[in-house]
Parts: C-alpha cells; sequence; structure tokens
C-alpha cells in the first residue's frame, strides 16, 4: 500500500520537501544538485522540528493512530529477545489483542505484556482495533502471576483506545476484570515497568497500567477517555473531538507535570513512524535503565512505594474544620 494513504494533513510540508529530495536524488546530480541536496536536507530537519514541536491535542492524536507507527509486535522484535508467546485464560478463550509471553532484555528474563492493534485490515478486526475483552485481561493477570511465581518483572506495553464495549465483554465481566486486573498489578511483588507507545484509553489502558515506572511515548496520548468519547458525551456530537482534546490534557508533557507519568520518551524527527528502529533503540534504553533501579529492592519495598505512588496522584480539597 502506498505511503501517499498514510500522510497526515499536518505532514505536508514534510512530505513536499521529502518529495523534492527524491526527486533530486532520482536524477543524475551535478555539484549543483548536490548542494540543493544539502540545502533541503537541513530544511527538512527543521520543518519536522517545527511541525512536531507545535502539535496540538488532536494532532497528537492523529500521529498516535498512525498507521505506521511501531506496534507491540514491532517493539517485540526490535527490543527483545528470544520471546515466547503465552496463550489463553484457561476460562473462555485466547484474546489475540493482548499479547503476553516471555523474553529476554538484554540480560534480564522478562514477562512482555501489551496491546496489540495489528497491521492489515484482518489483522486489526481480528484484533478488534487493540480493544481487548474480558478474557485479554485474565490472560494478562494468569501470566503476570506465573511471573511473580519465578520472580520475573513485568514489562506492559500500552497501546488501546479502551477495552471493548460490546455487549459479551460487559456480560463477562469487563470492568470487573479490568479492576482486578489494576488490583493485583498494585500488589504484585515483582518489579513493573509500563509505556505508552500509542494510544493510552481509559480502564483498557490502565487495565494494564499500574506499574512502578510509567513512560509516555513523546507523541502518544494517555486519557480518561478518547477524544471522540468525551465529545458524544459532553457536546453530543463527535464534531467536537478537537476541542474534547484540548480540554483533556491528555499529552506526555501534560501528564509529567501533573505527576501521572515518570518519564516522556523522546520520538525521533517526525515522530516513530517515520524511524521505527530508533524508536526502539530509546524505548529499550528506557526499560533497560528503569529495570536496573528496580530489580535491586526487596519486594515489600515496591510494592509500598507503588501503592503510594498512586494514592497521591490528583488534587484534593479539604473543608477547614468548623
Amino acid at each position: 500500500m502506498s505511503s501517499a494513504l498514510h500522510r497526515l494533513p499536518l505532514e505536508k510540508p514534510i512530505y513536499e520537501i521529502e518529495d523534492r529530495i527524491s526527486q533530486l536524488e532520482a536524477a543524475p546530480v551535478g555539484a549543483q544538485e548536490q548542494e540543493e541536496l544539502r540545502r533541503l536536507k537541513r530544511e527538512l530537519v527543521e520543518v519536522q522540528k517545527n511541525v512536531f514541536g507545535s502539535l496540538d491535542p488532536w494532532q497528537t492524536v492523529e500521529v498516535a493512530r498512525h498507521p505506521n507507527r511501531p506496534k507491540t509486535s514491532d517493539y517485540l522484535s526490535l527490543v527483545f529477545d528470544e520471546f515466547v508467546e503465552l496463550h489463553g485464560d484457561r476460562a473462555f478463550g485466547d484474546d489475540p489483542a493482548m499479547l503476553t509471553g516471555f523474553a529476554k532484555l538484554e540480560q534480564h528474563k522478562v514477562l512482555v505484556v501489551g496491546h496489540q492493534k495489528g497491521k492489515t485490515l484482518a489483522e486489526r478486526q481480528a484484533c478488534h482495533f487493540g480493544c481487548a475483552h474480558p478474557e485479554g485481561y485474565r490472560k494478562a493477570m494468569g501470566k503476570m502471576r506465573l511471573a511473580a511465581k519465578y520472580g520475573l518483572p513485568v514489562i506492559c506495553l500500552i497501546d488501546t483506545p479502551g477495552a471493548y464495549p460490546g455487549i459479551g465483554a460487559e456480560e463477562r465481566g469487563q470492568a470487573q476484570v479490568i479492576a482486578e486486573s489494576m488490583f493485583l498489578m498494585a500488589t504484585l511483588p515483582v518489579p513493573i515497568v509500563c509505556a505508552v507507545i500509542g494510544e493510552g484509553g481509559s480502564g483498557g489502558a490502565l487495565g494494564i497500567g499500574v506499574g512502578d515506572r510509567v513512560a509516555v511515548l513523546e507523541h502518544a496520548y494517555y486519557s480518561v477517555i478518547s477524544p471522540e468519547g468525551c465529545a458524544g458525551i459532553l457536546w453530543k456530537s463527535v464534531e467536537f473531538k478537537a476541542e474534547a482534546a484540548r480540554a483533556l490534557r491528555f499529552r506526555s508533557r501534560d501528564l509529567k507535570e501533573f505527576g501521572v507519568i515518570d518519564s516522556v520518551i523522546e520520538e525521533p524527527a517526525g515522530g516513530a513512524h517515520r524511524d521505527p528502529r530508533q524508536m526502539a533503540t530509546r524505548l529499550k534504553t528506557w526499560l533497560v535503565r528503569s529495570l536496573r533501579s528496580l530489580v535491586t529492592q526487596p519486594a515489600d519495598q515496591l510494592v509500598a512505594e507503588r501503592y503510594e505512588k498512586f494514592r497521591k496522584m490528583g488534587v484534593f480539597l479539604e473543608e477547614a474544620a468548623s
């Protein structure tokens, strides 16, 4: 499929320069053309910095949803070694929207849990576009307990617009199982490191988002609800999704300021979809650094600090005693 089909409107000035560079590189190149190429490449870097350095909230959502943005499956091959997938929840079925398995991250043996959106249309439909069912979260919980049994750290890669909202999912206890997953992660006696790699929507994201260290990629978002869902509730129309995005304050810079996350992982120039390998290297560096600071801590200290980390989030107003 042509990459032109995946071009975002905000990237138009970038693609215009890239097209000019491609035309020059495809033609015979003299001294004048070489100089023009160097000038265009310098200009491209500046334009990328300007465009992606000033994204508004809705544009951030568009970048987070870019079809070419690296998925959990991409990071499994670029960041980890010897991944072995584990299937099923031992109760209902195997949810393809939730990937789980053992892997190696440099010297660390870990359990990886992550949302999977799929790449082709068939894969996306099979994965329900990254929206996990209750059996997906039960699968994740079962594998986390297994990791705790063997003393392995847990790494969660979050990329979902939200948990699946269908009748079947509700009948099988969607809200209950997400709450159970959050409770389990709050008490799990091994290090937990979480990273939002694309979309971090609602309880579907938080269901695997309770960790000792939580990071968001620079152009990802992490929110209590999707912009479309918020617009539908408050404005009764999805047309107000941009206004909802501004009101939600869900960009990485906002989340770091509010103390909701610990780190922002910088993306390559032009976004993660332009250089997945470099993005994977930056994610790997953060994961390894986080694990090094956690694996030496006693289990009871990990759990206590994790509990306090999430308890102190938010702003509370107390009435003065009368």
